[in-house]
């Protein structure tokens, strides 16, 4: 880049006060901006089981407050990977307490195997937003654009570490999808879901190995379409079936998001309950 001759005058680039997000705002930063500039409510959208071989994708969409970042002194946000399991469990607790709104999708393996893994994610962040009872006015997404939304949106790298909602969103999907694989725990418990959650930990890719894949695998993944036995038909048990279709119609979502509230409640010694539907509130 050339410098500008002698004499030659520079007009300073002034930055709008009041619309730009500080260096020390904190998380909340983004969603203050934003809402200042008139694009309120503030949605972050995350998901969870990404890279699992095992189980469902989770998808979150969560709006905090038109205000965004009033709770940050009652609650714990960042990324999900970063807060022990009881801090995610407790966060989650004040999260659909307080949040302006929040929506799960819950997205099965038939359907990752049938439409592939990004198909669905990309879907599954478009039905979140959908299902929130109020209208988004900026949506804060995590790593990759979301086409075809009807709102303003941007892709954040990185945006569970940098933005309020989006962390808020992580949380929601990680413990939500760590509820279903402790259930899928006990259905299939030589696989050792409880522990890994599905991920391709050497202890899961061995019980893959030694029993060939479970229902719930993820059989257009490499990993485990390399495994697959030579009597394993991929067919399903009735029961599986009927689970499938109950995620695939959405009323499980409203199971877990009521079951999961009153197991945390018990488990981590926390008083009050979070509201018994995905849908959050207004």
């Amino acid at each position: 880049m050339r410098a500008p001759a002698a004499g030659t005058a520079i007009e300073a680039i002034r930055r709008p006060v009041g619309y730009t997000p500080r260096r020390d705002s904190g998380l909340a930063g983004y969603e203050r901006v934003l809402v200042r500039a008139g694009f309120g409510p503030v949605v972050g959208i995350d998901e969870a089981g990404r890279g699992a071989c095992a189980g469902p994708l989770v998808v979150a969409a969560v709006s905090l407050d038109r205000w965004p970042g009033r709770a940050n002194g009652r609650v714990q946000l960042a990324d999900s990977k970063a807060l022990t399991a009881r801090a995610r469990e407790a966060s989650y607790l004040e999260i659909v307490r307080s949040a302006l709104a929040w929506s799960v999708v819950v997205i099965e393996p038939a359907e990752i195997d049938r439409r592939g893994l990004h198909v669905c994610n990309v879907a599954g962040m478009r039905r979140a937003l959908a299902c929130l009872p109020v209208r988004p006015g900026y949506v804060l997404t995590d790593g990759f654009e979301v086409p075809g939304l009807a709102v303003p949106a941007l892709a954040m790298w990185k945006g569970d570490q940098v933005a309020a909602c989006v962390a808020a969103a992580s949380i929601v999907a990680k413990v939500t999808r760590d509820k279903i694989m402790r259930a899928l725990h006990a259905d299939y418990p030589d696989y050792g879901f409880a522990r890994h959650k599905g991920y391709s930990t050497p202890g899961h890719m061995a019980a893959i190995d030694a029993r060939g894949p479970s229902p719930v695998h993820r059989r257009s993944f490499v990993n485990v379409s390399s495994r697959l036995l030579p009597a394993d038909d991929c067919e399903f048990d009735d029961r599986t079936v009927a689970a499938l279709d109950d995620w695939r119609d959405g009323s499980i979502v409203e199971l877990i998001a009521s079951s999961l509230t009153a197991e945390l409640a018990g488990t981590a010694g926390l008083a009050g309950r979070a509201p018994a539907s995905s849908k959050g509130r207004t």
